[in-house]
């Protein structure tokens, strides 16, 4: 999200500089890459890139034919096959083995629904979205459908894929993608014509709440800051929730802990870390969110407070289930070893980080599998009546 909302900002800074825009953006993988589909690049006419679409080896050449396509004024799809050994291919030593289709798109201005509006309109608000792009793999260097469709989360459509029966298939199709909460790829087929669409599910950035304003919080905004999540810091002492303590970005509020919830926005995309260092404060906030569905509670301290606060709720008639258990992490963090406050805050970040994308934690070396399923790009055929 911090990527998408850097690239709206670099746009509109060209448009003031009466420069020209091309949006560049990974929309199919067969095999590995440094990125996956959905990164995207903004391409200005006097050469500068905001964002990335690969680990850096892939820059210069779609730097080169972006700038093609904003000569042309006509979006095409390049295909980069990073498994090929013929460094000749595009003049760059590659190592990911996959097979990269990347759309570059020249952005009107004039249109109220280009891709970049869409994006705008996508991020004006905290909320998840699909985005669908189409393109054409049989005829790469021809005009392509590009970011055609936004459906927001309620249900507010924008843009105009052409066609009414193609766009009755994607929103199917749309509608699936919020129900599963993931991405897929689709290849719509009707009399004479197909077209291929990535059907991007984007959810709303990371919201952190951190109970506590210590100093040792401050670590944990700032990297928090720079993932481009959303941070709130919660304390009771105006002493310490002070805003000019924290990141710039951050959201700093005083309230006694039975007021915290009912000022806060909470989704699936929620985590709440305890940090006060003040044993009723962090009990009674405890007491509060396990009430609640917040997926990620985090716990500062040692086991055995934990479990003393555990059995204060349960002296006070409050057992909990076992999926209320679940969802509370306490000692919080994984174990990186940490001593130093902006140790444990890298541990604490990179816990939420995994348990928000239902991954283990492991040792990628430890891992037997790929690292992205493959089956996550398979592009299934639809055909439209």
């Amino acid at each position: 999200m911090k990527e998408i909302k850097t690239i709206i900002n670099a746009y509109d800074a060209t448009r003031k500089n009466g420069q020209k825009s091309a949006l560049v953006t990974v929309v199919h993988l067969e095999g590995s890459s440094y990125r996956r589909p959905g990164a995207r690049m903004l391409v200005s006419d006097d050469g500068q890139m905001t964002g990335a679409i690969s680990g850096g080896c892939l820059e210069g050449d779609a730097l080169r034919k972006a700038l093609l396509v904003l000569a042309q004024q006509q979006s095409r799809l390049v295909t980069y096959d990073t498994s090929d050994e013929d460094d000749a291919t595009i003049g760059v030593q590659l190592g990911c083995a996959g097979v990269i289709q990347v759309l570059m798109e020249p952005i009107l201005p004039a249109h109220p629904d280009n891709p970049i509006e869409l994006l705008r309109k996508a991020t004006a608000k905290r909320q998840e979205f699909v985005l669908v792009t189409g393109f054409s793999l049989e005829h790469k260097k021809s005009s392509q459908a590009g970011t055609c469709l936004l459906v927001e989360q309620d249900g507010s459509v924008s843009g105009q894929p052409g066609d009414e029966l193609l766009l009755a298939a994607m929103l199917e199709d749309v509608a699936l993608a919020f129900a599963q909460k993931k991405s897929s790829f689709r290849q719509y087929i009707w009399h004479d014509q197909n077209i291929t669409a990535f059907i991007e599910y984007v959810p709303p950035s990371i919201s952190l709440v951190i109970v506590g304003a210590g100093n040792d919080v401050m670590p944990v905004v700032a990297i928090a800051d720079t993932l481009g999540w959303e941070s709130n810091v919660v304390d009771g002492r105006p002493t310490h929730a002070k805003r000019e303590r924290f990141a710039s970005a951050c959201q700093v509020l005083v309230s006694k802990p039975e007021n915290v919830l009912e000022q806060m926005a909470i989704d699936d995309q929620t985590a709440f870390v305890l940090m006060t260092h003040n044993y009723n404060y962090d009990l009674a906030m405890l007491k509060a969110l396990v009430k609640t569905h917040v997926p990620y509670i985090g716990v500062l301290g040692p086991r055995k407070k934990l479990d003393r606060m555990l059995g204060d709720m349960q002296a006070e008639g409050i057992t909990l289930s076992e999926e209320q258990l679940s969802r509370v992490y306490g000692p919080v963090g994984l174990d990186l070893g940490g001593e130093t406050a902006e140790e444990i805050a890298l541990s604490i970040i990179a816990e939420i980080k995994a348990i928000m994308a239902g991954k283990s934690s492991l040792s990628l070396r430890l891992r037997e599998e790929v690292i992205h399923a493959r089956q996550q790009t398979q592009i299934t055929e639809k055909k439209i009546n």
